[in-house]
């Protein structure tokens, strides 16, 4: 069988030998965080239907399957294996280098690793923090590789098998695609080559364990605290291994097989957890598929391995009897074939998951979007695995023509184009919601969380910059977003709450409520509440205080009308009065009445660690960008809002006003100072944010051109150049000559993966493509070289720490692609 075009691995994914570990991976910067270590990949599933992962080393290890809620662990019947036989030696092995710990599985033979086997802690080449090589490369005898390019990932095994074998695996994930890219499926797609002289059976099995009921929190109501980092969190318990009334079917319909593994029925209405998983294939004359429906996936495993290491067969055994306390239930799927020299075959496999209920707060429920094509009795996963079997090729050509012109550009280095698919991934292991169609939402709801440590969702500031994938390539999942924004605006909430940076600080904290009316939210709520009703979940600032919140939902509106076709008129009247409200709400803190709200000392903007007081340059520049959008939305809604010519010209007022303090009070002569009060000398790299959205609106000029390429300068000099030989990205802010101003303090000396790529951008948009491509790789390099890939965290620091992993923020390269398209 041949290879059509898009079943070609592209040259730019991100590469990793199986099983290699890392010599010192990036660990947390506090204990609290979450730290699962490097063995992280690709994702597995669409968005919002909850995902899996399995990481280079061949574990299925990251279970997403409750949305918003984050499992990782390696579960080990959940694995492909492959039995190779000449005729006159055979062998079979799991397909994972990392056997069970506890002892379990004993009877199977696990792969062996590129290296040795050796795990994280061990030295091995490439894995330097200051290297600047995209993919590690290694001496040792390799036993193959895995390769990323999202929503694709490849197995490519050699040097133990005689056949040449490659696995790749997918979901149905490409732009503009509504439907398929919600789909709860991952495909795999396995490829074998006979290049020998002699003829080989090879078999290749796929068993998985009975997960029906696990995942959804058994804590219905979870206490609420503050932890030391000052951020809320609370107790996630899943249901692992609680497995009683779990049964396995196979099922054969027409040129499909597959098992499936169910619940027991109760009579109660369909819960979170309750649904089916399936695993399936299509039938081929010159392929036998064997299959048991019953084994025991916490014992040794002799029941499967006994007879697919002898011959690669199974016993075909089938029983339906649901297990009791205690018990577990594994099924197992293999194709044995028999490839002549010179013989390829293609053959897929599909996994498929239907758990069509999403669980907030007790009793609060929603229907996750892809029920809107298969239903919601929680009966439709081998509807699902079909589906894919007919499809899957489809889809992998859909995927190959949105991939294919970004793949194909000369003017993109591999290791950009690597990154920016690969940082997708947070659409999908994101935590990521997307709920069934509705009178109000046709395409349903959507959102991400900020990150697994801060457990909530499409934190506007964070969004500011990481929500440019979803525009480019969601835009009406984009605009979703918005829209719950524009609705939370005028709400309040009079719950009273206490503020954890005072926890943090060792001071008495004030109370604060927790949305005031008019007061755009930072966030659309956590899963442990009522996300897009219950907004302002995090509690470490008193939110409706910040100063950047009205501006940032002002100019993502209006860049979002922009930047889809300047045609949705409809959208804009939908976040009108919201824009009103919030710009009104912001100007009252304009304590001076100078034209620009003030900073109050205490840290009041994303940067919620800073304190900035005064005009500040990161937030009064927002805000005169806010008011160039406000004023341009007006003129577009002339004719059908009442109040947009007054409020235009309320608008144009403070904005005449304020251009120039900003100028007057802010302006060095090199660059803008951090803010008019502190008396900082501190270069903020993100001081001209709302001149990179004034430009890329198309908008007046905040600040004169000179300044800001002036201003600019300065920021790359002494935030990245200055800063460890610009080894780790731009620093939040450092003096002229790079040193720090607190050698103690927190974000400052940071580097913000999400932040710098914005940073870019401009540096895009300013005419220093180069400067941008080196800061972009200075954070690539160490995200994809140092155990981060697909767990990118908000911040990294000189001395191999981060924080806050699966950072929403990090899909802002979107931001750098869309720059350097602009430019041209």
């Amino acid at each position: 069988m041949s290879n059509k075009p898009f079943s070609v691995m592209p040259s730019c994914v991100w590469s990793r030998p199986i099983g290699l570990g890392w010599d010192t991976p990036y660990t947390v910067r506090y204990a609290s965080n979450i730290d699962d270590g490097p063995w992280h990949g690709m994702p597995l599933g669409g968005f919002g239907a909850g995902c899996i992962g399995r990481s280079s080393r061949g574990d299925f290890n990251l279970w997403h399957i409750d949305g918003g809620e984050h499992v990782f662990k390696n579960i080990p019947a959940c694995q492909f294996s492959l039995f190779e036989s000449d005729n006159s030696s055979s062998k079979a092995y799991a397909l994972c280098t990392k056997a069970p710990e506890d002892g379990t599985l004993s009877d199977w033979q696990w792969y062996p690793a590129s290296g040795g086997g050796r795990e994280e802690g061990e030295s091995g080449e490439g894995d330097n923090p200051k290297s600047k090589i995209q993919n590690p490369k290694s001496k040792i005898p390799s036993t193959g590789s895995y390769h990323a390019l999202y929503p694709r990932s490849w197995f490519v095994y050699e040097g133990v098998f005689q056949a040449q074998l490659k696995s790749e695996q997918f979901s149905p994930i490409w732009a503009n695609n509504y439907k398929e890219t919600s789909y709860p499926v991952a495909v795999f797609v396995w490829t074998a080559q006979n290049t020998t002289n002699a003829p080989i059976t090879l078999s290749i099995m796929l068993t998985w364990q009975n997960m029906v009921g696990w995942f959804t929190n058994a804590l219905k109501s979870p206490e609420v605290r503050v932890r030391d980092d000052g951020s809320p969190v609370y107790e996630y318990r899943s249901r692992l291994n609680e497995s009683q009334g779990n049964f396995n079917q196979l099922v054969e319909k027409g040129e499909y097989i597959g098992c499936l593994m169910s619940r027991v029925k109760s009579d109660k209405p369909l819960t979170e957890g309750d649904g089916q998983w399936c695993i399936a294939t299509q039938k081929h004359p010159l392929v036998e598929a064997h299959y048991n429906t019953r084994w025991n996936p916490t014992g040794t495993g002799e029941e499967i391995w006994q007879s697919f290491a002898q011959n690669g067969s199974l016993s075909n055994y089938t029983d339906e009897t649901p297990v009791t306390e205690g018990e577990q239930l594994g099924v197992a799927l293999a194709l044995r074939f028999t490839l002549q020299p010179g013989e390829t075959i293609k053959l897929p496999f599909v996994l498929a998951w239907d758990f069509p209920v999403t669980e907030f707060a007790e009793g609060i429920t929603y229907y996750r979007r892809y029920t809107d094509f298969f239903g919601v009795n929680g009966e439709n996963a081998w509807a699902i695995a079909t589906a894919a079997l007919v499809e899957y090729e489809t889809w992998q050509a859909q995927i190959h023509a949105w991939q294919t012109p970004i793949i194909e550009r000369q003017d993109l280095p591999d290791w950009f184009k690597m990154a920016l698919f690969n940082e997708l991934y947070d659409l999908t292991s994101g935590g990521t919601l997307w709920s069934a169609a509705s009178k109000s939402d046709p395409i349903g709801q959507f959102a991400v969380l900020e990150c697994l440590d801060y457990r909530w969702y499409e934190s506007l500031d964070v969004r500011l910059y990481g929500s440019f994938a979803l525009l480019i390539l969601f835009p009406e999942l984009e605009k979703a977003v918005m829209r719950a924004f524009a609705r939370a605006i005028p709400k309040s909430d009079s719950t009273p709450r206490v503020i954890g940076y005072y926890y943090t600080i060792g001071a008495e904290s004030p109370m604060a409520v927790r949305k005031v009316q008019g007061a755009t939210p930072h966030d659309l709520g956590a899963p442990n509440e009522h996300v897009w009703e219950k907004t302002n979940y995090t509690s470490y600032q008193d939110c409706n205080l910040w100063k950047d919140l009205g501006s940032d939902f002002v100019v993502q509106v209006y860049r979002d009308f922009l930047l889809t076709g300047a045609n949705d008129v409809e959208f804009l009247a939908e976040c009108w009065n919201a824009i009103v409200q919030t710009l009104d709400y912001l100007k009252s803190f304009d304590k001076d009445g100078d034209g620009i709200p003030e900073n109050s000392g205490a840290p009041d903007q994303t940067f919620d660690d800073w304190r900035l007081q005064g005009v500040s340059a990161y937030c009064g520049g927002l805000w005169l960008a806010a008011l160039e959008a406000a004023i341009a939305i007006c003129e577009i809604l002339a004719d059908s809002q009442n109040n947009a010519a007054i409020q235009k010209s309320i608008y144009e007022a403070w904005l005449e006003q304020a251009r120039p303090v900003y100028q007057e009070k802010l302006w060095n002569g090199q660059y803008y100072r951090l803010d008019s009060q502190s008396g900082s000398d501190v270069v903020m790299a993100d001081q001209l944010c709302g001149q990179f959205y004034a430009r890329l609106l198309g908008l007046p000029d905040i600040v004169p051109p000179d300044c800001a390429a002036s201003a600019l300068k300065i920021v790359y000099e002494a935030c990245f150049l200055k800063f460890h030989d610009g080894q780790f990205g731009a620093a939040n802010g450092l003096r002229p000559d790079g040193s720090p101003e607190n050698p103690k303090a927190t974000h400052p000396l940071e580097v913000w993966t999400g932040i710098n790529f914005g940073l870019a951008a401009f540096l895009v948009q300013m005419g220093m493509k180069d400067e941008a491509f080196q800061l972009t790789q200075a954070v690539v390099s160490q995200i994809y070289n140092n155990g981060l890939q697909f767990r990118t965290p908000e911040a990294i620091t000189a001395v191999g720490t981060f924080r806050a992993c699966v950072y929403l923020r990090a899909m802002a390269i979107w931001a750098v692609y869309l720059a350097v398209t602009s430019d041209q």
